[in-house]
Parts: structure tokens; sequence; C-alpha cells
């Protein structure tokens, strides 16, 4: 663990880094880039402007390059990897993981993977083209087929005579795999097990074969659901006829667990996952664009609703004052719930059978709550207007718009992922849109009546 002096030395190093871009002092620039671990190397370039970044990954060193390629960001590996070679990329990814290689693989063009593959050593081709046959977003294409295996009926001293052939075990190794000669996952033999039973017993005898496996077609935010809910460290990813594929470690979970977050993270802001902090202005304002021209669609519609109404508005002018409150307490208050039932869908918790439950209680929330701002909200409008009318009808909106918008949190993300639209990236325009006509509707509708 680093101590405090060493982490202050550490950022004022990065620190550095970022100034010497900017100057001419290239060779101390190479010197100190190359002495930071290929993660702070990545780090550095993710966060220069376009131009510094092409001046740091030229000085990257040449044994790094396949590391730092897989720290980078998707689209920005995806840049990278377009200006190289077949023979420059088939050289980078010397020494990686096959899930690693297969990952720098799939941005690039079919012939250009030909050709990577066919430079590889028979091996190294093999593993590689087993991760390239799922897709990226499965078991299969998360796992890493590098995987120790031992057959039952092998004494655990034999064993251990095995494993120190090896010049060194696969990285977060803490079980192995147990197989019979047709590849058959049978069970795990852990380390912990491994090291302290009698070294003449066989493996059969302390092997678990109570073990919960991988398909390899299961989908990867399904695997780190199993992950966080096992505390898993490493697990075995099996074919459909029980032959052992591979394995999936805590690492290449963690880097599921954040692209998922920073997908949510996003998509709420109606950005791709590609929207990168440096990312220049003629890849970012189109991306933007697409979605502001969305959102000024449902603004028109919210808007059209308060044309109907233009004669009311234009008799009692505190409408258009108070009009803003109810359609803002509506939007937070779905909001709300919106957030926390795609949590709930990204978790697994929320299926058909408790659908209906969900949406009974958010209702009551609703309710509750809006009888608990209604009151508040009308007396704050009859001492503001001295008018006791208007009060009751904004009592009465605010009412009916948080209901509505509690309901609508919860059965948008049910509606909108049955259509195949990703909940977290269309449904805060969609709530946005249902809770300004209904509290502008139910707010000047009412209006219209008592004061028409």
């Amino acid at each position: 663990m680093q101590g405090p002096n060493e982490k202050v030395s550490h950022l004022s190093q990065l620190a550095s880094i970022s100034e010497l871009v900017d100057s001419s002092n290239i060779r101390l620039l190479r010197h100190m880039l190359n002495n930071l671990t290929p993660a702070d190397i990545a780090d550095q370039i993710e966060s220069a402007p376009p131009k510094a970044r092409r001046i740091l990954w030229a000085l990257v060193s040449k044994e790094f390059e396949g590391e730092v390629v897989g720290e980078l960001s998707e689209e920005l590996r995806g840049e990278i990897l377009k200006e190289m070679e077949s023979h420059e990329v088939a050289s980078l990814t010397e020494g990686l993981d096959p899930d690693d290689v297969a990952d720098i693989l799939q941005q690039l063009p079919e012939k250009v993977i030909v050709d990577v593959l066919q430079a590889m050593s028979a091996q190294d081709r093999q593993r590689v083209e087993t991760v390239l046959t799922y897709d990226e977003d499965t078991a299969g294409g998360l796992m890493n087929t590098d995987t120790i295996t031992v057959r039952p009926d092998m004494t655990l001293d034999v064993v251990l005579r095995y494993l120190r052939r090896h010049d060194e075990l696969p990285e977060i190794t803490d079980s192995i795999f147990v197989v019979n000669r047709e590849d058959t996952f049978l069970g795990i033999l852990s380390l912990g097990k491994l090291l302290t039973s009698s070294p003449n017993i066989t493996v059969r005898e302390v092997m678990i074969t109570q073990v919960e496996t991988i398909s390899a077609d299961m989908h990867d935010s399904e695997v780190a659901h199993l992950f966080e809910k096992h505390d898993w460290v490493s697990a075995p990813v099996i074919s459909d006829n029980k032959k052992l594929l591979g394995r999936i470690t805590i690492d290449d979970v963690v880097d599921v667990i954040m692209d998922d977050a920073d997908h949510s993270l996003l998509s709420m802001a109606g950005l791709s996952d590609e929207e990168g902090t440096f990312a220049s202005v003629g890849r970012t304002a189109p991306r933007r664009a697409v979605w502001l021209g969305v959102n000024l669609m449902t603004a028109i519609l919210a808007s059209s609703v308060i044309n109907i109404f233009e004669a009311t508005i234009e008799k009692v002018v505190a409408l258009a004052i108070l009009m803003p409150i109810v359609a803002s307490m509506g939007g937070v208050a779905g909001s709300q719930t919106l957030t926390v039932v795609i949590r709930g869908m990204a978790l697994g918790q929320v299926n058909r059978s408790n659908l209906g439950w969900l949406l009974s209680k958010e209702f009551a929330v609703g309710a509750l709550n809006g009888m608990l701002w209604a009151v508040v909200m009308g007396g704050v409008a009859a001492l503001w207007f001295q008018d006791l009318l208007i009060a009751a009808i904004i009592a009465a909106a605010m009412l009916i718009n948080l209901i509505a918008a509690a309901l609508a949190g919860a059965a948008l993300p049910g509606i909108l992922k049955a259509c195949r639209i990703d909940p977290a990236l269309a449904g805060s325009v969609a709530l946005t849109t249902i809770t300004d006509v209904v509290g502008f509707l139910s707010f000047l509708g009412l209006a219209t009546i008592f004061y028409g």
C-alpha cells in the first residue's frame, strides 16, 4: 500500500507529465511516462486533449503498448488501432490474455483481424478464436482460456509437482479446475485445500463438486451479479455439453461493473457510452444534438398543451406564475421512482411477479407526498394571491401530477424494456414529457373549468 509521501510524489509526477506535453523536453517526458504503470499511462492519455494524446502514445515503449491499449476506453482504443498496420497490432497483442486480445481485435476490420490471427502462434490463435466466437458482452467473450486443469484420480503430491513445472500461475488463481479426459467439468480444487491436505490423498477426496458454473452465452451483467452474490474471485465457464471453456476472474467483472455504471450515468443525460471528456467538438456536437432534438419535440408537445389554455392564462395571470411549480414537482417525484426502478431492474430484483406490488407501493407514496405538498402549496398560493380557489386548483393539480409521476416512473422502465429501448437512455425524456403534460393539463384544465 502506498504511503502519503509516495502518493504525493506520484501525483506530482503526473502533473509534471501534463506540463511536459506542452514543452519540447521529449526525452524527459518519455522517461517519466514509461516509469508509470500501464494503467497510469492510459489515464494520462485519456486525460489529454486530442493533439497531446498522439504525442503521449508515440512515446509509449513498445513493451507496454499492449497493456496500455487494454486499459484505454473503447473509443480511444479504436482510434489508435485504426492507424496501425496488421503486423503492428499482432506485435502489440503478444503476451496479452486471449480475452484482452479479442477485445482489441473486435474493433478492427475483418481483413485486419485475419492478418493479425495469421501472425500469431497456433496455440495463441486457437485461444483467441475461441473467445471471438462469442459476443463481447457474454461470458464467453469475457472469459480467459488460460486455465490449469487436473484429473480427479491424481494425488495432491502429483498436482503440486505439476504446478511447480510452470514458470508462473495465471493471474488471480484461487482454485484449479477438475476435468475428466474429455474436458468435462467436474469441480474445483481450492489452493487452500491443496496446500493444507495430505499429499497422499487424491483430488477426488478434497475437490468441491457442488459448484455453480457460468454458461458461455450468459450476459456479462448477469455474470457480474453472480460474482457479487457469491463473492467469487474466479469462476469456470462451460459449454452447453458441460465442457470447460475457460474462466472469468474478478478483475474482468470489475470492468463490466464500471462499464455498466458509465452507461447508466451517461444514458440518464441522453449521451452515448463513447462520450469522452476530451472528445473533439466534431464528435461531441452531433451526438448531443440528437437528444437535444428529441427533447425539443417533447418540449413543443408540452407547450402545445399550454397553448390550448391561452385564454384562461390571459384572465388569471397567477396561473403563468404557478405552472412551473406543478411540472417541476412531478418531474422530481417521477425521477426518484424511475431511478429506483431502473436500479432494481439492473440488479435483477424487478420482475413480473412483483411489478404489481411495486406499482401499488409507488401509487401510495405518490398519493401521500401529493397530499402533503398539495396542502403546503395550497397554503402558499392562498397567502400569495389571496385567492382560495386558485389555492385549491394548484393543490388538486399537484396531487394528480405526483401520483401520475410515481406511476409513470414505476411503469416506464418495464414498458421501454419490452419495446427493446434502454430505460436509462429514454426513460428520463419520456417521464419529463408525461409529468409536464399531465401537470399543465390538470392545472390549466381545472382553472379553465372553475374560472371559465
